[in-house]
């Protein structure tokens, strides 16, 4: 485990309490130039005020006993009684404060100790801070103390433990930060000690490697400054008033002034002065200490949690807080590379922008990090997509010349988003940006309807904008983004209908074909909307359950869309008529009606109109989607339950009636004339056809006996070959259709021996004859043939008589071989060429037992995926060899094409490492459950790339060496310890002059190895921040290993079995991971354990020893190298400082990036970086009175190495530091 570095300053803990220290502070240098500050937190000027000392406090070194909820403690032990109190969150968090306010009164020193053991539980530590530590010890070594008592062997604590009760107690560790702040916040707080030693231990264990400790210690800071904010702003307000009393009274008349009151009043603002500027010191103590160094820490919570804070003490406090000082840091953040960090920038800044009256204070941030809001819009995290968007609707709400045309337009194209909430998000901004402002006289004007309704420009407007917009095919995610903010607009049905059917008004514009053509397509999709409650496909995971309300409403709107299109529907019908498009819209409508409103509402004639509408549109129309469209319009309005069944009944008998009869009398013609058939008979029989085939897809035929001459018409297709092809694909499609009818009804039960029989028959003669049209000069023909020929043979197969179906096993039909040969070649044929993707789709759709890995693997994909996971479910292990050996197959086909020469930029390479990125992702998280899988595939991969030796003779490459580049694809599937197993299976093969190569050849030896090196520091696994597998663990100078290690080991060794070696070959020592910029010596090997062998000891070097020290050689010369770079360009900075100060606006500076070093306010920040780097000195000034005390009171900030710069370099001008990925030793 690695110890705490030393901290920038040591605050001792006093040890008397009258011990007060002079009010120059003593800064002494230290041998390496830096200034140390010796000085404690609590420590305050001769001048300064006195601690209010409580009654009965007694002094540091007294021992004593104290109670915390009735529990005793003695010799100052912290008996975890409070940490319990506040993680089971029963006992009312105020009772607890007091418990410990009155233990504090009687011993503060008691009660302290209880205060900091119980941050250091809640940061998961198990060791406890004694009477005697507290009494001796610097801040830094209690920290590095506590350290060494963590347990390795998990890396939860606390706040991250998963579980309702541990999510209950992050709560209630906040809510006891501010209880204790608020109960404290007359007295105790100005006491000099309790809020100085617990502001300073904080700001310790936020400069901890540990992250536990940083995260907790973070939390806790933040939340204590977040109600100090309230504090300054209640003494904020109590000053004003205080004025505002002593300025009436001042100015009374001599004979009526209290000069009494009035010096009362000038005591009062003078201690509450007072107290606001001690409130000042601990606030610019903690934001300087914590908030500037763990904003940007490498864990992404910690720096949510700075971001969250300052979010609320500017919208608490913004006299103080909303100014480009803080908002910059917001501004920076949201560059940050995670995705939770983005999102608390945005709510932070949400919070600011509802507020209209700081609209002017945010006009200078807004201009210079708007075009990143905007940006943000497209986040890949669609939950910060939807704050960007909904941000960019306040701003827009506060002013509307901010944004741009293009802007906005930006934020337009998201309602056609297929995530929801994204699409709702960018509805409401375009709702609010061209709906919203209405002109002032349409506010009071009387409530008009229909086409004079303050709606019908707005409509208007949806309709062009939809048209603009040209995504046609898209009105239902138009409507349904729009929805939630505009369904009052949407829903005005009569105003759209007006717009159709009425003669525009003097002086307006008459609607053009497209806008009506448009506005009908959006009224179709808001009456969808409205009476199926539900988004359109691609947007939704599934029907929820409705609440009362919602049903009531939908109830409601279809009672309403039947009662309005019912009457306006048919005249729809009639001025429509001819356009297929505008019909085929409209005859929808009817599908949401409530059809007992035909006859409640006495609209019976209304009915009879439209079906007489609807029968003139089947009889003038031939186009497929117009005439299934009718079909369903029939099917919706045929409801047995219903009264009007009757008679759309009769409506639809008559209307089959007279086109079966027809079609009957034309085919009798159209056989009879054989050859010499006119152009206008195969049109009428077509025609007739198309009808017949559109209705018997949603109504029972069977009565009108159309097998017998659909197949009399097939047949003779046969025979003379020169049937035209859409009568053949209308007669093979409406036969199929019989079929289905006839097995529908056997399916019920009720059915004849005949009827089985004569289905059985019909069916094995339409499945022969559709295989004799497989091989028709028609290439649509076929399709159909083929596409029916899959559905049947899937119908009829042996899985029908399931389900309590045994009945139908005589219809059971097995394709003959020399049916499926045929199929198979049409799939070879027709399938797997390179053709339209309308066309190939079907043939997927039919066939969908065919697989194809190589270039058809876009195609496919769907299939493949799903036919990999059940293969993993049957074996993992031979899923990983097959994945694994389809890779190599891969590579020794490019090896044969491209030469063992090849560039591995090339699209053939590229491609294979892009197959191999796709086979890691099936494999999912769960890296418990595919460990055997994955570890076998890396030992195949490192044995293949080793396997065949250079052609070109020693010294070169192996041959299938770039396949490890491939294989590091799968590295990330990797448990941490197998991949140091790995990492020595892999050395197993390697050479010594193979370890030493650095040329291009052997790039994929080497990122290969690095992949497997990498995440040792990756924190989410150990409490550990800078934790390594690979690098230094330093507990104690005790060389004993952990608990951790040894399970570590005992897991290592049993995944070891897969690689069927020892692993005790020797291989060559990584070189120490840092985790600070601070240079550490490595100082532990392969076995993990600590070495401490003093470094004047010579020991005789092995081979692999020398190996080890020459690698470690060349790191560090590496390493010394890109130091001195960054010294240079540390003193070029410091050159150009002056240069670069001309008074520019703070938020003119570039964005500061979000860093990666764990540790940016440690003793290890280089000095030469701290040399040219211009930190921000930037106190916090609350508004107030002129009667201030002078800012040399305020204490030296300790924990910004600023502080010890010059005047002239602490200037209030801050600039962005460069990237600290520039400053660290990588």
């Amino acid at each position: 485990m690695i110890a705490a570095p030393e901290l920038p300053s040591d605050f001792p803990f006093p040890q008397d309490t009258d011990t007060r220290f002079s009010s120059d502070t003593d800064f002494s240098e230290e041998p390496d130039g830096r200034t140390a500050v010796t000085v404690s937190l609590a420590a305050k000027g001769k001048g300064g005020k006195k601690g209010k000392k409580p009654a009965g406090e007694k002094g540091k070194g007294a021992k004593g006993t104290g109670r915390l909820n009735g529990h005793h403690q003695e010799n100052g032990m912290e008996n975890m009684m409070l940490f319990e109190v506040v993680k089971l969150g029963r006992s009312a968090m105020q009772s607890v404060v007091d418990d410990w306010i009155e233990s504090y009164k009687t011993d503060r020193d008691v009660a302290l100790l209880d205060l900091i053991n119980f941050f250091i539980q809640c940061s998961g530590c198990k060791g406890v801070v004694s009477g005697e530590m507290f009494r001796n010890m610097q801040n830094s070594e209690i920290i590095r103390r506590m350290t060494e008592e963590f347990d390795e062997d998990s890396g939860d604590y606390p706040l991250t433990i998963a579980g309702p009760q541990w999510k209950r107690f992050k709560t209630s560790f906040c809510e006891f930060i501010a209880v204790l702040v608020r109960q404290c916040q007359y007295s105790i707080i100005y006491d000099e000690y309790m809020m100085d030693t617990v502001i300073s231990l904080l700001t310790g264990l936020s400069d901890s490697q540990v992250r536990a400790f940083r995260h907790t210690s973070t939390l806790a800071a933040m939340k204590l400054m977040t109600a100090l904010v309230n504090v300054a702003l209640n003494l904020s307000i109590n000053m004003d008033n205080t004025q505002r009393q002593y300025e009436s009274e001042r100015n009374k008349i001599v004979a009526k002034r209290a000069n009494d009151r009035l010096e009362l009043l000038l005591q009062k603002r003078k201690e509450l002065q007072e107290n606001q500027d001690e409130i000042e010191n601990m606030m610019n103590a903690i934001f300087k200490g914590v908030f500037v160094h763990r904003y940007r820490d490498s864990i992404a919570e910690i720096r949510a949690i700075c971001i969250e804070e300052i979010g609320v003490w500017m919208k608490l406090y913004s006299d103080a807080f909303l100014n480009d000082s803080y908002l910059k840091y917001v501004g920076w953040t949201m560059h940050d590379k995670q995705g939770e960090v983005r999102l608390k920038c945005l709510t932070a800044l949400q919070g600011l922008y509802y507020n209209r009256e700081l609209n002017t204070r945010l006009e200078l941030f807004t201009s210079r990090f708007k075009d990143r809001i905007v940006s943000m819009t497209l986040d890949k995290e669609y939950d910060v997509a939807v704050q960007a968007i909904k941000l960019l609707t306040l701003v827009l709400h506060s002013t509307d010349e901010v944004l741009s045309p293009e802007d906005c337009e930006s934020v337009y194209h998201l309602v056609y988003s297929a995530h929801r909430p994204v699409a709702i998000a960018a509805g409401e901004f375009l709702f609010k940006k061209l709906f919203s402002q209405r002109e002032p006289e349409e506010e009071g004007a009387p409530k008009r309807r229909g086409r004079q309704s303050p709606n019908a420009n707005l409509i208007k407007t949806t309709v062009f904008f939809f048209l603009e917009s040209e995504l046609h095919e898209h009105a239902a995610y138009l409507v349904d983004s729009l929805w939630e903010c505009g369904a009052e607009l949407l829903k005005d049905w009569e105003c759209m209908t007006s717009l159709l059917l009425d003669d525009p008004l003097p002086g307006e514009e008459a609607l053009t074909d497209r806008q009506e053509t448009a506005l009908i397509e959006i009224m179709l999709c808001t009456v969808r909307q409205a009476a199926e409650c539900h988004p359109p496909v691609g947007r939704g995971t599934g029907k929820r359950v409705m609440t009362a309300k919602e049903k009531k409403t939908q109830l409601d709107d279809r009672t309403r869309i039947t009662e309005l299109f019912a009457v306006s529907l048919p005249p729809l019908l009639a001025k429509y008529a001819m356009d297929s498009e505008k019909v085929t819209n409209l005859l929808q409508l009817p599908q949401f009606f409530d059809l007992e409103i035909y006859t409640t509402g006495r609209l019976e004639k209304h009915l009879e109109s439209l079906l007489r509408q609807v029968r003139e549109i089947v009889e003038k129309h031939t186009d497929t989607d117009v005439l299934e469209v009718c079909s369903k319009t029939y099917h919706a309005l045929c409801n047995e339950e219903f009264t009007i069944f009757n008679r759309v009944d009769i409506a639809r008998s008559q209307l089959l009636d007279e086109q079966v009869d027809k079609f009957n009398r034309l085919l009798e013609d159209f056989l009879q004339e054989g050859e010499e058939v006119d152009e206008d008979d195969t049109y009428q029989i077509l025609s007739t056809l198309k009808r017949i085939t559109a209705f018997h897809n949603a109504h029972d035929l069977s009565q009108w006996d159309l097998f017998t001459s659909n197949f009399k018409l097939l047949n003779t297709g046969i025979e003379n070959g020169d049937m035209p092809e859409q009568i053949v694909i209308q007669s093979l499609q409406c036969t199929h259709y019989v079929i289905l009818w006839n097995l529908a009804k056997l399916s019920e039960g009720s059915s004849r021996k005949e009827d089985m029989v004569t289905l059985r028959k019909q069916m094995r003669a339409f499945c022969l004859m559709c295989q004799r049209y497989l091989t028709n000069v028609n290439t649509a023909v076929k399709e159909q043939a083929f596409t029916i020929l899959c559905d049947v043979l899937l119908i009829f197969s042996h899985q029908m008589v399931s389900g309590g179906r045994e009945h139908l096993e005589p219809l059971v039909y097995s394709p003959e071989d020399s049916l499926q040969v045929e199929l198979l070649s049409f799939i070879l044929n027709h399938v797997f060429i390179d053709q339209d993707e309308e066309t190939n789709s079907t043939g997927r759709g039919s066939h969908c037992d065919l697989l194809a890995v190589g270039h058809y693997y876009n195609d496919y994909g769907d299939i493949i995926k799903e036919t990999m996971s059940k293969t993993r479910q049957i074996d993992k292990i031979q899923c990983a060899k097959t994945l694994i050996l389809s890779l190599q197959q891969l590579f020794n086909e490019m090896l044969s094409e491209l030469g063992h020469g090849f560039d591995r930029s090339s699209s053939s390479f590229c491609g294979i490492k892009e197959l191999a990125r796709r086979f890691s992702l099936t494999f999912g998280l769960d890296q418990v459950k595919t460990r055997d899988a994955i570890a076998m595939l890396h030992k195949d991969g490192i044995e293949f790339a080793f396997k065949e030796p250079s052609p070109q003779g020693e010294g070169n490459p192996p041959l299938h060496l770039a396949f490890l580049d491939i294989l590091s694809e799968f590295s990330s599937k990797l448990m941490r310890q197998d991949k140091r197993t790995v990492h020595m299976y892999l050395e197993r093969f390697m050479t010594f002059q193979m370890a030493l190569q650095r040329e291009d050849c052997w790039l994929p030896l080497i990122s290969y190895r690095n992949s497997l090196q990498a995440g040792g520091d990756d924190d989410t696994m150990s409490v550990m921040s800078g934790y390594s597998s690979r690098g230094s663990s330093v507990r104690s100078k005790k060389a004993k290993p952990t608990a951790a290690t040894s399970v570590a080991t005992a897991e290592s060794s049993s995944s070891s079995e897969v690689w069927q070696q020892s692993l005790q070959t020797p291989v060559m020592m990584p070189s120490p991971h840092l985790t600070s910029t601070a240079m550490r010596e490595p100082k532990r090997g392969r076995d993990d354990s600590y070495m401490g062998t003093p470094q004047h000891i010579q020991t005789p070097m092995d081979y692999n020893s020398q190996v080890t020290w020459m690698l470690a050689q060349r790191q560090q010369e590496e390493a010394r190298q890109q130091q001195e770079r960054a010294m240079n360009y540390a003193k070029l900075r410091t050159n150009l400082q002056h240069a670069i100060r001309r008074g520019t606006g703070l938020m003119e500076e570039d964005e500061e990036p979000i860093v990666e070093d764990v540790m940016m306010s440690s003793e290890g920040r280089l000095d030469d970086l701290n040399e040219g780097m211009d930190f921000d000195t930037m106190d916090i000034d609350l508004p107030p009175s002129k009667n201030r005390r002078e800012r040399s009171e305020l204490k030296p900030d300790y924990f910004d190495p600023a502080s010890i710069m010059d005047e002239s370099v602490s200037s209030r001008f801050f600039r962005a530091p460069a990237s600290t990925n520039n400053q660290m030793v990588n």
